[in-house]
This record gives structure tokens, sequence and C-alpha cells, in this order.
């Protein structure tokens, strides 16, 4: 079962590598964005660890609506509402209850994913976070350690792509050729959620 404790690790983790990455992300926003993907979401988990410290939420659902609550406030452009929402929803799904599963999480975060792509209008092949979320969240009955790999190649797979919806999809044809920052940082997020538990 997974308690408050294993989300905020999950929240911590997240942040280490979006700490590790920002340079990397922010060369990949660079060319079809606005080149500052790596340093707002840097920015946004520093707030939520932060958050995390001083209010400690009891219960896994807690601890993800305020995770969310901290990136819509602090991070710029898009990606903080996607995000943002993304937690948010996540969290509101898990409810008040101490413990959750995996199947629990796995039905949340569908959500979850659900919900941004309802703000943002994306759908897979758009070159777009939902490229990692999607097969991450269809491979999270498999583990956490399946979710981290269908993440990755989410990512990898929005290279060849033409980006159709955010900021890149401006570029037209320009936006083919490059691995796309959303879903690079979605992977991240996932990994994180393997870190936690261990995988």
């Amino acid at each position: 079962m997974l308690d408050a404790d294993f989300f905020r690790r999950w929240m911590a983790a997240t942040a280490a590598s979006v700490d590790r990455e920002a340079e990397r992300l922010t060369a990949l926003d660079s060319p079809i964005g606005d080149a500052d993907h790596g340093s707002n979401l840097q920015r946004g988990f520093k707030a939520v660890i932060a958050a995390l410290e001083k209010e400690a939420p009891a219960t896994p659902g807690a601890v993800l609506t305020l995770a969310g609550r901290q990136l819509i406030s602090t991070v710029g452009g898009a990606s903080g509402p996607l995000y943002g929402t993304l937690l948010r929803s996540t969290g509101k799904a898990l409810g008040d209850t101490a413990e959750v599963d995996e199947a629990q999480l796995a039905e949340a975060l569908r959500a979850g994913v659900d919900k941004v792509m309802a703000l943002g209008g994306a759908a897979p092949g758009d070159k777009t976070m939902i490229d990692a979320l999607v097969p991450a969240v269809d491979a999270l009955g498999d583990g956490f350690g399946a979710a981290r790999a269908a993440a990755e190649q989410g990512a990898e797979a929005t290279i060849p792509l033409q980006a159709r919806k955010g900021r890149a999809s401006y570029l037209g044809e320009r936006s083919i050729g490059h691995q796309d920052p959303g879903a690079t940082s979605s992977a991240l997020l996932v990994a994180g959620l393997a870190e936690a538990a261990g995988e």
C-alpha cells in the first residue's frame, strides 16, 4: 500500500531530477518553445518541496493536491496549469483515504491525464506531454518500472512528430526532429514515481 510518505518521496524524487535536468529541458524547449521549460519547472518543484515540508499533508490525495496548487501558482507558461491540473486531479480522484494501492493510483492518474487532455485539447500524437503520460498510465498495471520505460519511449517518439498543440505547433514542419520538452519532463515525473517505489 502507498501512503502519504510514498507520495512525498515521489515529489522529492521528481524535484531532484527536474533540478538535474533543468538545462536539458530548457535546451529542448529552445528551438520549439520559449526556452524556459526547465527553469519554470525547477522553480515550481522547489516550491512544492517547500510547501510539503511546511504543511506535511496526511494523505496521498492531499500531497498531490497541494503539489498541484503550488505548480499552478509558481510555474509560468502553459506547463504550470497543465502539471498542476494533472497532480490536483489525480489527488482529488484519490480522495481522503490514508493509503492507496497501485490500481487505485493508476485509475486516479488516468483521471488526471484525462483532465489535462481536456484542458489542453491534446491527444496522443500531438507532440505534447500526453505522448509520455498516456503510455505510462497504460503500462502502470505492469509496475512502476514498466510505466517509466513507456514514458521514456513515448517522449523519444515525439522526435519525428509535427507538433499540433502548444507553442511548438506555430512552427509547423520545423517542429519535426525535436524531442518535446513537456513529454520529456513528464517522463521525469513518471521516473520519480518508479524511484519512490524503489524500481
